[in-house]
């Protein structure tokens, strides 16, 4: 079949579609262009099931170095591990794609998007996205269902839809929705902040802004999602025939299991509600599968299992929707209780475990000069980008007491860390003048670990001195639905998390919210329903912000501290800090035992050391070095002589000190009128020299001897 192409021209996007045309052995693929962004997407399909209840989806978004002209940095000249975003843009494919597959679908899947060719104003995610689903649609894979992502930024004080990466940078707002049709499936958003007058802004936005600006997503989304139905739809290949896995319940084992064990499974519930494992389940199951023996019954215990969790789900839902009963016995609206204690590690410049229910996070932050910046690269930039702020999160098996070994971070880590990193970095200040690493180490989780990580890390940006704007709080909402019936959950755990239809991560200040993150289980979502998660979640973040406050009046400055002193010098004076050849700049660092930032434009000068009185000491230091009078340049006479000294003698001339103490040159063809080839002959430095100025430019002054104009 011949190449077939697609033109949409939709909601600020011109995207051309290539259907036929690469990758035909694949399920399904695309070759996706907009601007100069050239991407390649296709999906495969193993025809075997996995045994497990479970879709395996791999996602993997990669781009090529070649795609922008590089040629990889480093040793090795090819491509390796996937960067950060890389990685992040992965995540949000998976999140965005997974709801599009059937009930019952176990068939291993891998999705992948390559970036081929790149544009530097070419919004990669949404193109990613876009590329994805494109190649899932049009497969043989039984997905009937299109997707469609919007990104909503702001352009003084108007909303724009899909804006540019040029408009991004200037943006107070960065939202992205992900949706079919009328439903939301996913959202992910943060809020920059911006200076006006000298006081900062984190940007917040207000609950009923932010829905409303989720509706006029929405809008859109079913605006693009209708065109590539419509655009689509004729190039779907013929579906796969493969045997969904029936999610059929034995009602005599579910019967069997109500009427004789109903007690023992809520009294299990209860104990689950404690932690993420399910050991009084196993307890269960094991006395299901004995009793089904000694009666004589079949017993097969990964159908008993099967049974038992679907039971198990059942009665949560049923408590939650039918009682308002949570499996702690908490109120629908209330937080578990939390405890906060800061600067608990004395070596460390920032601390705080922040512990909240069963669920525990020790956040450190660790201050650095500007060199300490983490470094990276963006296809879409040609300059190498620095990351003042890093955020580290760690989730070791043992805080849900697993025996499970520390490797490196996974995508979820990542995904948690960046969360953390866009919900606090707006009350960073921005002329923050150096680097600031948090990490956070989950200690104990059974729910909210991304959200303990931003309220911990708050706390300990505070416990650095670090002059945040804000307090900066998250929690985590949940939600059950049955028909028309909803019960929204505040501050969910880990089984609400599993048996609910919705994880809303919310982080904000007391003025609003400063990121957020969702993802539906369900079809998607109402938005009379996300205006009443807002709102709770609005209630619980206060809540906790309150008990933060009280934390944050209480913190004691850590001894590991570094001593920081700003001050500023004449421009002109940098040199003589530095020194000949950085002798004098080397000197003050051992013996002082400083770090020495300098800005040369502005004269700016950064101490800072882990000994007060020597970081005084080095201050006072440089200040003498800077003290003398700033010598002031003289306007000169032109083909007047001046009584000036032999500063330096080079091959080509000799640098004379002028009266005004400024160095100016006597080019070796202007000392006499016949040739001279050996100065030294004739000059030693330190000898008076007269002078005629034949010419004057700004700081440049040309002489003559009056031998050579004679």
């Amino acid at each position: 079949m011949n190449e077939q192409i697609v033109e949409i021209n939709c909601n600020n996007l011109e995207e051309k579609y290539s259907f036929n045309k690469v990758a035909k052995q694949a399920a399904g693929a695309v070759m996706y262009t907009q601007g100069k962004a050239v991407l390649i997407a296709a999906v495969a399909i193993d025809e075997k099931a996995v045994n497990e209840d479970f879709l395996p989806l791999t996602v993997q978004y990669m781009e090529k170095s070649y795609a922008a002209a590089k040629i990889p940095g480093g040793f090795i000249k090819r491509e390796t591990k996937p960067g950060d975003f890389e990685t992040l843009t992965s995540r949000i494919i998976d999140r965005s794609l997974r709801p599009l597959f059937p009930k019952g679908f176990h068939y291993p899947v891998t999705i992948t998007v390559m970036v081929v060719s790149a544009d530097p104003d070419v919004d990669m995610q949404v193109a990613a996205l876009h590329a994805a689903n494109a190649a899932l649609y049009i497969s043989d894979i039984p997905v009937q269902t299109s997707i469609a992502a919007v990104r909503i930024g702001t352009e003084g004080d108007n909303l724009v839809i899909n804006p540019s990466l040029s408009q991004q940078a200037s943006s107070e707002l960065d939202l992205l929705v992900v949706g079919s049709g009328k439903d939301v499936v996913m959202i992910e958003m943060r809020t920059l902040a911006s200076e006006n007058d000298g006081v900062q802004y984190a940007n917040e936005f207000s609950e009923e802004a932010l829905v409303d600006v989720i509706a006029m997503a929405a809008e859109a989304i079913e605006k693009s999602t209708a065109s590539y139905v419509d655009a689509f739809g004729k190039f779907v290949r013929e579906p796969l025939s493969l045997e969904l896995s029936e999610d059929k319940v034995d009602e005599t084992l579910y019967a069997y299991i109500e009427s004789k064990y109903a007690q023992d499974v809520e009294k299990a519930i209860a104990h689950m509600a404690k932690s993420e494992r399910s050991s009084e389940l196993k307890k269960i199951r094991t006395s299901i599968l004995a009793d089904l023996e000694t009666e004589g019954l079949e017993a097969d215990k990964e159908l008993v299992s099967k049974v038992l969790e679907r039971y198990k789900k059942t009665i949560v839902r049923a408590m939650i929707l039918d009682k308002n009963i949570r499996a702690d016995g908490r109120a629908m609206d209330e937080v578990r209780p939390i405890s906060i204690e800061t600067n608990l590690l004395p070596s460390v410049h920032g601390s705080c475990l922040f512990t909240r229910g069963q669920t525990q996070a020790l956040v450190t932050v660790t201050l650095g000069d500007k060199k300490d910046a983490q470094l990276y690269e963006l296809i879409t930039e040609k300059n190498q980008q620095s990351e003042k702020f890093m955020v580290h999160y760690n989730f070791p098996g043992y805080s849900v007491g697993e025996a499970k070994y520390i490797g490196a971070p996974g995508r979820r880590e990542l995904g948690h860390g960046n969360l953390g990193k866009r919900a606090m970095e707006p009350t960073i200040p921005l002329n923050y003048d150096g680097s600031i690493r948090m990490v956070s180490e989950i200690l104990e989780s059974n729910g909210s670990s991304s959200m303990a990580t931003i309220c911990g890390g708050a706390l300990a940006l505070r416990g650095a001195e670090v002059e945040t704007s804000a307090l900066v709080a998250g929690i985590a909402m949940g939600l059950v639905s049955e028909g028309d019936k909803y019960a929204v959950l505040t501050d969910i755990m880990g089984l609400e998390d599993h048996d609910g239809d919705m994880d809303f991560k919310v982080a904000g200040t007391t003025e609003g919210i400063t990121a957020l993150q969702m993802d539906i289980k369900l079809g998607g979502i109402d938005l009379s329903v996300l205006k009443d998660a807002l709102q709770k979640a609005s209630a619980g973040k206060n809540h906790i912000l309150g008990l933060m406050e009280k934390a944050a009046k209480s913190i004691e400055a850590s001894s590991a501290l570094p001593s920081t002193e700003h001050f500023s010098v004449h421009p002109s004076k940098i040199v003589d800090i530095i020194g000949k050849a950085g002798a004098t700049i080397r000197e003050i660092i051992e013996r002082f035992e400083v770090s020495v930032d300098l800005d040369r434009d502005v004269g700016g000068v950064k101490l800072s050391g882990s000994d007060k009185d020597k970081v005084a000491e080095a201050k006072a230091h440089i200040e003498s070095i800077a003290a003398t009078p700033v010598k002031k340049q003289m306007e000169y006479k032109v083909g007047e002589s001046y009584d000036g000294k032999v500063k330096r003698i080079v091959d080509f001339g000799l640098f004379v000190e002028m009266p005004d103490g400024f160095d100016a040159l006597l080019h070796i063809s202007k000392v006499a009128k016949e040739r001279v080839n050996n100065l030294t002959e004739r000059y030693s430095e330190g000898d008076a020299i007269t002078v005629v100025v034949m010419e004057q430019k700004g700081k440049k002054v040309e002489l003559a001897t009056p031998e050579f104009l004679a």
